[in-house]
């Protein structure tokens, strides 16, 4: 097990590195990196000293260089907008954003199990059918029109949840911060729910009319233990749908983070693209790219623990 997890992680370095390289490039195909830190009647002068404090007037593998021994250091530059560190603002940020995908994913994972499971057991009956519907209209709904429909019903009507973010700056868990993370995580947790509970319904409806199953019935095992079995095997691939969501979750939260101001590193790249804050931007997506990989690279490991077969693969 230690020399597959080695190996994983040897693999996982290129990546790293391919990350890094990309993130670093964001802030030179996107124009003149300058531009973001010069005032519009800026003179030359002015201009030519910023150029020198920024490091832009050296080649760009050695800035590249630079910025990536700074980076391994914990120094990702300071924010142009507020004037902070990037990696203060980032890691603010990322505790918010690791949250809501966290509180999502339960949601998610856990009544996609629960509705497959049902499906799967139930197929072709009309269990199987309403839970299809709910689904696949989960799968196919938009996030963002999806979190004003809750906005409306249970902010504006019934008044029982907050539009948006106002929990006290630092307040920690209490009732007010999780008041705050219902309708945001509610909302993120419906696409993820609908893809896991797809799979885990064709999964279960497979392996009950696998032979291994039959032969579990022959031998007289309860329909309990039977289905213990069942959920042993749909195990790994299940873990394996709902790491990639959880991936996806902590990139791909800008929409639902802008709708209901959630301080996230979603609502920090909003703001970021939008003042032109490059620093901030290309360390909020380091940070993001490193979580992606290294929660794949986690996955892996659980999966393999849990399925020998897959590190022989």
């Amino acid at each position: 097990m230690l020399l597959y997890v080695a190996k994983r992680i040897v693999l996982v370095i290129p990546v790293i590195f391919a990350v890094a390289l990309v993130c670093f490039l964001l802030v030179h195909l996107s124009g003149d990196p300058l531009t973001a830190v010069l005032p519009p009647d800026a003179s030359a002068a002015l201009a030519e000293q910023l150029k020198k404090a920024y490091g832009f007037d050296r080649p760009l593998p050695v800035q590249f260089g630079i910025w990536v021994w700074n980076a391994v250091h914990g120094n990702l530059g300071t924010s142009i907008a507020t004037g902070r560190s990037v990696i203060e603002e980032v890691s603010r940020a990322v505790g918010n954003t690791v949250t809501l995908a966290l509180f999502a994913s339960f949601i998610g994972f856990f009544f996609g199990c629960l509705f497959g499971c049902l499906a799967g057991y139930f197929r072709d009956t009309w269990i199987d059918r309403l839970v299809t519907i709910i689904s696949i209209t989960g799968v196919s709904m938009p996030h963002y029109w999806l979190g004003m429909v809750l906005v409306i019903i249970f902010s504006v009507q019934l008044n029982w949840l907050p539009a948006v973010y106002s929990a006290p700056s630092g307040a920690g868990w209490n009732w007010e911060y999780i008041r705050n993370l219902i309708l945001p995580a509610v909302t993120m947790s419906v696409i993820p729910m609908g893809i896991v509970t797809r799979t885990i319904r064709a999964l279960v409806s497979d392996l009950l009319s696998n032979e291994f199953v039959t032969a579990l019935r022959a031998k007289g095992l309860t329909k309990k233990r039977v289905f213990v079995h069942i959920v042993k095997n749909a195990a790994p691939t299940a873990i394996a749908v709902m790491g990639l969501q959880l991936g996806y979750l902590l990139g791909g939260s800008i929409l639902i983070e802008t709708v209901f101001s959630w301080p996230g590193t979603g609502l920090l790249l909003n703001n970021a693209i939008f003042q032109r804050d490059l620093p901030l931007l290309q360390g909020t997506i380091l940070v993001l790219a490193l979580f992606f990989v290294c929660l794949n690279l986690v996955v892996d490991v659980i999966q393999a623990a849990i399925d020998p077969r897959i590190k022989r693969a």
